[in-house]
């Protein structure tokens, strides 16, 4: 069976140009990836391959969405990796807005927002004034000092992708900017950045960092498991929002992968203000290279208002780094493997379904040489993926641990955990034909 791919109708475009226009965008209906022989071929993982642990989430279960177009990226490897000059801006935003509709199961944004949202209200669509907090993933700026220029070769969320999220939001979804905030309260925004996302439509997004951030005593993070460390709380962006939006990047780490679960580490509030994590002793969870334990990340997807208020999980994959603490460079972050074949990632991936998304992300980072071969944490230490058996298996967790949502409730499905069938079609259950399990949508030009 072929990897599903929906054809969605193109989003309106009010942004800033760039000195050139991509070409029309099409999607294909089958990717390069696929080859015709799909019966041969074996699991190539070092993953254990395994049926599918845990329930899809979502508007339409267990569905992940990746939007690939090539001509969203355009970079000579010189200068920083986030100059705006390097990316179409229109093209980043078709590339969301499908992928919105594309995740809905519907024909355009509009409608594709309609669906998500009212899936995680209970049936109803998003009301005017609901607040929503956009958590994006700022760990490469102020890592060491109070730097606002950006100007770093190590990641963080794009720039572009991020006021594309912010223009569908307004425009597509009827989300007011005084309605929105984006936050990181571990780090400082970019100040180019922050003047990006709050101009024209844009105006009155608010931007909440280590600086602005407030904690709200009233909602202390409530751990599943007793260790030592500071008392965390989460920010009032957070408590405050109806809804939250976890931005987060597809990328490697010094202990292994950061995605949508690790993306929360900036979620909250203790006496450490330059390293939170460090300050909640969480790190000691990430370093033991070891399965069937505790994990933190679990708690964060489970807490009721971060992953209890999540409409959306994002994967930012326009320029992929090996690691957080990498310097991005054009080499280190040309992939290999089909699709991209020596060329930038140039990719978009959304959710519903925090276990999907990070279980993909987990799949094609282990499976690309680029990145193997510059994180020696990652490079064949299926170990990583410790969090995704636990939250896959949450109703009986390999390490006994019995998760709550941080109100003392207990949580028994996050959604699903699978691995793709090979790295070569990337298919999971759903596109193979079964009721349960992850279902891989490749939107691409």
């Amino acid at each position: 069976m072929l990897l599903s791919a929906l054809t969605v109708l193109l989003g309106s475009c009010n942004l800033s140009e760039p000195p050139k226009e991509p070409t029309e965008t099409k999607k294909s209906e089958t990717p390069p990836t696929m080859p015709k022989e799909a019966d041969t071929l074996a699991y190539d993982g070092i993953y254990p391959q395994h049926d599918p642990y845990g329930t899809g989430i979502g508007a339409m279960p267990g569905r992940v969405v990746w939007a690939y177009d090539p001509d969203s990226v355009d970079w000579d490897g010189s200068g920083y990796w986030w100059e705006l000059d390097h990316f179409y801006e229109s093209a980043i935003l078709n590339m969301v807005n499908d992928s919105i509709a594309a995740l809905g199961g519907k024909e355009n944004a509009r409608d594709g927002w309609s669906a998500l949202f009212s899936y995680r209200n209970g049936g109803k669509g998003y009301q005017a004034g609901e607040k929503v907090a956009i958590k994006a993933n700022i760990n490469g700026s102020a890592v060491y000092d109070d730097d606002t220029s950006g100007e770093t070769k190590m990641s963080y969320t794009n720039p572009v992708l991020l006021k594309a999220l912010l223009v569908s939001l307004v425009k597509e979804a009827g989300v007011a900017p005084e309605d929105i905030t984006v936050y990181d309260v571990s780090r400082l925004f970019p100040d180019y950045m922050v003047k990006l996302c709050t101009a024209g439509e844009l105006k009155g997004v608010r931007f909440v960092d280590r600086d602005t951030g407030v904690a709200d005593e009233s909602a202390p993070i409530i751990w599943s498991h007793s260790f030592s460390g500071a008392v965390n709380y989460l920010p009032t962006c957070v408590t405050e929002a109806t809804y939250l939006i976890n931005l987060a990047n597809l990328k490697g780490h010094s202990y292994g992968i950061t995605l949508c679960g690790k993306n929360h580490f900036g979620s909250f509030i203790n006496g450490n203000v330059m390293r939170p994590p460090e300050g909640a002793n969480l790190h000691q969870w990430l370093t033991r290279n070891e399965m069937g334990i505790y994990s933190p990340l679990v708690d964060l997807m489970a807490n009721a208002d971060l992953g209890g208020k999540t409409v959306l999980y994002m994967l930012d994959a326009l320029i992929c780094a090996p690691s957080e603490g990498a310097s991005i460079t054009g080499n280190n972050s040309r992939w290999q493997q089909a699709p991209f074949n020596g060329d930038y990632t140039s990719s978009v991936f959304v959710s519903q379904d925090p276990v999907a998304i990070d279980s993909v992300g987990a799949d094609f980072l282990m499976n690309e040489p680029t990145v193997t071969e510059n994180n020696g944490a990652l490079r064949g230490d299926p170990t990583v993926e410790n969090y995704l058996h636990e939250a896959g298996l949450v109703s009986a967790a390999p390490s006994g641990t019995v998760y709550t949502d941080s109100r003392g409730h207990t949580v028994t499905n996050l959604g699903v955990h699978e691995h793709w069938n090979n790295s070569s079609q990337k298919q999971y259950s759903r596109n193979l034909g079964k009721d349960e399990g992850i279902e891989l949508i490749l939107l691409q030009k």
